[in-house]
């Protein structure tokens, strides 16, 4: 493999390590922690081993009992270390033949490696400075717990597995249940060696090979390299070595093991996650949500009250002055429920509006609930629950949220229209009018009762003025009030739109702060998470 292909392998490595541990960080909180620790294991195990020796390639032959995994090492490595292992007080530890020791010590002491030899050049295999090492493990079958954590462990550190099998038990489930079968992913950096051919002859061989093909295909091995061999007569050693050195001359080896772990591990984190997309939020979507919370908020009663607030008002500044002061007695809607004022510090502010009962939660949850299914829609199982979490964690603070957003608009009630100031001098005008005209009349009378001279009152068509002044000045009063509640009604209906449209914007923006921005960061974190994976799988 060119230089040039292998910085190019190594950085498309790092990016799907990347891309893996973003995946994992959005993953936190939603999929199993287990899932999560895996992944992490995982991320761990790469950063360490590319950050060892990379001039070497470490294979590891593991085997069952009986396999004759130990004599096909010895074989294959032209050596006798196996038989020595035998004879070694612990049987659990695994051993080493090292060509290139140069740089194998940190790779070794990572893998947890103490029994090392290193080996001259072997043709065919290796040379003394080619930078394979050879691992001859414990039998994965073993009976001592150590032994088969031992094997456990190397599984997931080694950079090429070899699994040696033999014709009686090539089957057995164990291997396949448990080693191969969740492997299949690393089928790049697999190798399967079938050893005591030696016992079958040539027919029997070719239907166990095929049989055996059939079988790590079911395992989804399909691109596994499967060879015949017998340690014992020495037929298809050479082919062994071969493909062992095919791999350590391609250098690659390390890459593609960590690349098929980055693989395995993005395809069981996507297994867990679930596939799809969430809707989004819509427009419409919000509109609905803010419409709903409006109602369930009384949104409508202080509109109510502001149209019924200014009407009162409207009433006392225009009407009549002589019955006006009656409206003094009569309460204004907005005091009553706490409003029409703006204190300094609007956090502070509260309404007196009704407390929301179980009709108005039951209708806050179901706009809640609502709008999340709609958004979340087409989200797997996991995300959904998460998104639902958020929004039900934002609504338990909703409806004191949404009773400061009402308390804290501005329901321009300190905004005076400029005809009632014209209204309301017309009517002093006829008060004084009227008052003036009974003022003259009764200036009339007292001169008639005292015997004294009564001058002549001007007339126009035989109406005295003084008449005509009260009787003028009681109708324009009376016409202005009419007129003044008729525009007033007209007035309040228009306020109590601008103020309905002022509420409706301040319990938007509480949906908005509250519902929908925790629900998009949500959308957006299962997008990325998706995106991430997609980049991890596939690169």
């Amino acid at each position: 493999m060119s230089r040039h292909s292998q910085v190019r392998e190594s950085s498309q490595l790092q990016r799907r390590l990347e891309a893996l541990n973003t995946a994992r960080e959005l993953a936190e909180g939603v999929l199993p922690e287990e899932e999560l620790q895996s992944v992490y294991e995982v991320l761990e195990r790469a950063t360490s081993r590319r950050s060892l020796s990379a001039g070497h390639t470490v294979v590891g032959f593991f085997g069952a009992t009986g396999s004759g995994k130990s004599s096909l090492f010895n074989a294959v490595s032209s050596s006798n270390l196996a038989t020595a292992a035998a004879r070694r007080p612990t049987t659990s530890a695994p051993l080493a033949g090292i060509w290139g020791e140069d740089g194998s010590g940190p790779l070794l002491d990572w893998l947890g490696v103490q029994e090392r030899h290193s080996l001259p050049g072997l043709p065919g295999l290796a040379s003394a400075e080619s930078g394979l090492i050879l691992l001859d493990l414990p039998d994965f079958d073993s009976t001592k717990v150590e032994n088969r954590e031992v094997v456990q462990r190397m599984v997931g550190m080694v950079d090429v597995l070899v699994w040696v099998l033999d014709p009686q038990k090539y089957a057995d489930a164990a291997v396949h249940n448990d080693f191969l079968r969740p492997m299949a992913s690393h089928g790049a950096v697999t190798l399967v060696v079938l050893n005591q051919i030696d016992k079958l002859n040539d027919a029997d061989t070719a239907d166990v090979l095929h049989s055996l093909k059939g079988i790590l295909e079911r395992d989804g091995l399909d691109d596994v390299r499967i060879l015949g061999a017998s340690a014992l007569t020495g037929e298809g050693i050479d082919a062994v070595r071969g493909a062992i050195r095919d791999v350590v001359i391609q250098r690659e080896a390390a890459t593609k093991r960590l690349a098929a772990d980055v693989s395995k591990a993005a395809a069981e984190l996507f297994q867990v996650s679930g596939a799809g997309e969430a809707r989004g939020i819509k427009a419409n979507t919000k509109a609905r949500l803010a419409t709903e919370l409006s109602t369930a908020a009384n949104v409508p009663v202080v509109v109510d009250a502001v149209a019924r607030s200014f009407k009162r008002e409207s009433a006392r500044r225009t009407g009549w002055p002589v019955t006006r002061w009656l409206l003094r007695f009569r309460p204004d809607p907005l005091r009553r429920l706490n409003l029409g004022r703006q204190d300094t510090r609007p956090e502070l502010n509260r309404t007196s509006l009704p407390v929301a009962g179980a009709p108005e939660r039951a209708r806050t949850d179901a706009a809640v609930r609502d709008f999340v299914d709609e958004a979340s829609e087409g989200a797997p199982g996991p995300w959904r629950a998460s998104i639902r979490a958020v929004a039900r964690e934002s609504r338990e603070q909703l409806p004191d949220a949404l009773d400061q957003a009402i308390a804290g608009t501005d329901l321009k009630t300190s905004k005076r229209p400029f005809w009632w100031l014209l209204f309301n001098s017309l009517q002093w005008i006829a008060l004084l009018l009227a008052v003036g005209g009974l003022g003259w009349l009764g200036l009339l009378a007292a001169l008639g009762y005292f015997q004294m001279p009564v001058p002549e009152v001007p007339r126009t068509e035989g109406w005295p003025w003084p008449t005509l002044m009260v009787a003028c000045g009681v109708v324009l009063g009376i016409v202005l009030a009419i007129f003044g509640r008729i525009i007033g009604g007209w007035a309040a209906r228009l306020r109590a739109k601008g103020v309905a449209k002022r509420l409706k914007t301040a319990i938007a923006g509480v949906a908005e702060q509250r519902i929908v921005e925790p629900v998009e960061v949500e959308i957006a974190r299962l997008g990325a998470f998706n995106a991430a994976i997609k980049t991890a799988r596939t690169g």
